[in-house]
């Protein structure tokens, strides 16, 4: 059973090291085959931040952890005008990872990452043409028996924040059309700092059948609503239970699961079993 621990908007620079270390600490424990991390892995892309985020990712492969991850809007620098247009993830490319799109298929689940960060927006996110041709090409060679998970930074879909709606991707519909066909099971976001999971067709009529999962920040000082939070993700036979792990003043602590079932083309939400006493 695959299990996925998925962290979001870490936002070095604007962290709290208390967090960070409860966060190396609950890796540990919960022993996940691969730790997602979907973007703002700084505040405001400055070098030393991404120094900062590089000795955390270091720290956690050289505990033995598969990471893979995504720029965020944050990792774009915003002041820098001149790195911002010419060359805006450049320190992301040097301090993270090469690669902007990363695949990785591990027994259970095949994994790509999109970068939908962009130097022409400052916040919203966008995915293009050639990143669709890579989606379908990407799951086209995955094994049809696999868990088929595509990671962003921007949430694909508008979602409600605070009874404020929020903007979808730019060119969604393109999007979409790429994750049904590639039978796309579920998408892993941030972003929004708040941890949420549901059916797409709840959010978009035309969506087809995955599950919207969003986590809230792993380890920064600024929070909409919620605490700081991370998701884990354990994957078997149809199903994905999804929990979120709340930080309460001192550690983090799993607050809220939920079981989803694949059943007749989308996922139905399922009673959690209550715990043994």
């Amino acid at each position: 059973m695959p299990r996925i621990v998925h962290l979001s908007d870490l936002h070095f620079g604007a962290h709290d090291l208390r967090l960070v270390e409860a966060v190396e600490g609950e890796v540990d424990a919960l022993k996940p085959d691969l730790v997602v991390i979907s973007g703002d892995f700084t505040q405001r892309a400055r070098t030393e931040q991404f120094r900062e985020a590089c000795r955390f990712l270091e720290s956690l492969r050289e505990r033995g952890h598969e990471v893979l991850g995504v720029p965020g809007n944050h990792d774009v620098p915003l002041y820098d005008v001149l790195r911002r247009f010419l060359s805006p993830l450049a320190r992301y490319r040097r301090f993270i990872d090469e690669s902007l799109c990363p695949f990785v298929e591990l027994p259970g689940i095949a994994v790509l990452g999109i970068n939908t960060a962009r130097s022409l927006t400052f916040k919203d996110g966008r995915i293009n043409r050639d990143q669709v041709a890579f989606i379908r090409k990407s799951f086209a060679r995955a094994s049809s028996q696999a868990m088929r998970i595509v990671v962003t930074h921007h949430p694909l879909f508008a979602l409600e924040i605070g009874g404020e709606g929020g903007r979808a991707i730019g060119r969604q519909e393109l999007a979409l059309d790429a994750i049904e066909e590639s039978g796309v099971d579920m998408l892993l976001a941030g972003h929004n700092h708040h941890a949420s999971s549901q059916d797409a067709s709840d959010l978009v009529t035309r969506a087809g059948g995955v599950l919207v999962v969003q986590a809230g920040t792993a380890t920064s000082t600024r929070v909409r609503e919620q605490e700081q939070s991370f998701n884990t993700i354990d994957i078997a036979d149809g199903s994905a239970v999804i929990t979120v792990h709340g930080w309460t003043g001192d550690d983090f602590a799993a607050k809220d699961s939920n079981r989803y079932q694949w059943v007749e083309g989308k996922w139905v939400a399922r009673k959690q079993p209550e715990p043994a006493d």
